[in-house]
């Protein structure tokens, strides 16, 4: 399993919960912190809100969504930096050009 796959398949997953934080999250305060409390200050066992729970892990999961992206991007370069084309080295060889001098204009 190459390192690009890895930080793929991190990606997906931390993409994915980032997804469920923002759709548990609703606007207008309505959302998951309004079912424990009622909007107050405290929630029970004094807790801290949820509203602000659920605003820190928002940042934690961008933030760690483009730390991963920047790094896969990394592991992108590295992996075909070894790597020849041999693509271009046998397009090169075995394509020729017809002429133009047989008079079919």
């Amino acid at each position: 399993m190459s390192t690009f796959t890895i930080f793929l398949i991190l990606i997906v997953v931390v993409a994915f919960l980032l997804i469920t934080v923002i759709m548990v999250q609703n606007p207008k305060g309505g959302g998951l912190s309004s079912s424990f409390g009622g909007g107050g200050t405290q929630q029970l066992g004094g807790v801290k809100k949820t509203t602000d729970f659920l605003d820190k892990s928002t940042w934690a999961l961008a933030t760690l969504l483009l730390v991963l992206i920047l790094l896969s991007n990394v592991a992108i370069d590295s992996g075909q930096a070894s790597t020849e084309s041999k693509a271009l080295d046998q397009t090169e060889t075995s394509t020729t050009v017809p002429s133009s001098e047989d008079g079919a204009n």
